[in-house]
């Protein structure tokens, strides 16, 4: 029997989120990929800044879907891998918006 405490991973082998983006943006080369995930994070945060405004939380449940919706269908269909999520929520949740910020400031070139 070992005295040695295991201590679980934060994420599976990423130690922090600077770490953890390069890998996410390689996961997203295409940029039809991105494109979708820019346009459910969008709307996804305009159905939540309704939901929060009007006080009709009931639609913050279909402001999540529509954000991984759209994410989900540019993995699936477009860049042909998993979505980081299923293995790194909370990265890849954070990794959704620095990408949108990412795009919004122009860091992303056109190809």
């Amino acid at each position: 029997m070992s005295n040695a405490v295991e201590h679980p991973k934060k994420t599976e082998g990423f130690n922090s989120f600077a770490e953890f983006y390069p890998f996410y943006l390689r996961e997203h080369s295409n940029r039809i990929c991105r494109g979708l995930h820019y346009v459910g994070s969008t709307l996804g945060l305009c159905i939540a800044g309704y939901a929060l405004f009007t006080g009709e939380y009931i639609f913050m449940l279909p402001a999540i879907i529509c954000g991984y919706l759209f994410a989900w269908i540019g993995h699936f269909f477009f860049e042909h891998n998993r979505p980081a999520t299923f293995k790194h929520p909370l990265y890849s949740f954070l990794g959704d918006w620095v990408m949108l910020k990412d795009f919004l400031m122009g860091r992303f070139c056109r190809k």
